[in-house]
């Protein structure tokens, strides 16, 4: 099940973005400041971020961030897959396939793409998002990280 996440949900969201964040799965670590303040985004209102919380069988399995854009290239709404975490118990049972058919049934008529980054190395999620019908680009992302 995926469900938004709410305040009561703090505690948990916080402790697995941790775990994310100390895992293989990103390239490095960000302070917990950050965390804090993306759950307080998320509190705030969904104008540029929405929260989520992953379900099975009554058990919290992971989360997911999405964040939203404008892109005159997609005519629209962007709603970039920002982060989703599942954890290893609950890998495998769809939950990942069932999050992304949540963001996508959820869209907006305003919204005219999804988007997302992954690690070169993680072909099982490349794998997952090429069938769920995502492309791979041809190009280099950049980033400046202004402090």
């Amino acid at each position: 099940m995926i469900r938004k996440i709410t305040e009561k949900d703090r505690e948990v969201f916080l402790r697995l973005a941790r775990e994310m964040y100390a895992s293989d799965a990103v390239l490095e670590s960000i302070p917990e400041e950050y965390h804090e303040r993306t759950f307080e985004e998320l509190m705030r209102s969904e104008e540029y971020a929405e929260g989520y919380i992953l379900e099975w069988e009554g058990e919290i399995a992971g989360y997911g961030l999405t964040a939203k854009t404008f892109s005159q290239e997609a005519g629209g709404i962007v709603i970039w897959l920002e982060e989703l975490y599942i954890l290893e118990a609950f890998r495998s049972k769809g939950l990942g396939r069932e999050f992304f058919q949540y963001v996508e049934e959820h869209a907006g008529p305003e919204v005219k793409r999804l988007r997302l980054e992954t690690e070169l190395d993680n072909e099982r999620a490349r794998s997952l998002y090429r069938r769920l019908g995502f492309e791979e680009l041809e190009y280099v992302q950049m980033i400046k990280t202004i402090k």
